[in-house]
């Protein structure tokens, strides 16, 4: 078995590491005096990364649409750009009606008669 196989074997059957220990707990039943003792805080395990990024499946594309289907669909796509089509008209009306506006506005000052923008 070559080298590859043993890096996507190793990869496949990745194991995360073990749990934690449970906290003992000591509890004293006798009438002794206390001792303490040195207990070392437990040191928490890093959280499981893979070593491995996993791979990106691109959603499966759609079955074919049936003739009526794609009508359907293909009017409707006509009515939203005609939509879009009257509003954007709609915008540049206004746009140029500015635009007439204040080149009146700067002829009147009598200022900017040099410049003609058409």
């Amino acid at each position: 078995m070559g080298y590859w196989w043993r890096r996507w074997f190793r990869w496949m059957f990745y194991m995360p590491p073990p749990p934690p220990p449970p906290p003992s707990t000591q509890q004293q039943t006798t009438q002794q005096p206390q001792q303490y003792q040195a207990v070392q805080p437990s040191i928490p395990y890093p959280p499981y990364y893979p070593y491995y990024t996993p791979m990106y499946f691109p959603p499966i594309p759609p079955p074919p649409m049936r003739p009526e289907e794609e009508l359907r669909m293909l009017e409707e796509y006509k009515r939203a750009l005609e939509e879009d089509i009257r509003e954007l008209q709609d915008e540049l009306k206004s746009v140029e009606e500015r635009i007439r506006e204040l080149r009146e506005l700067i002829e009147k000052r009598g200022g900017f008669s040099q410049v003609k923008v058409t």
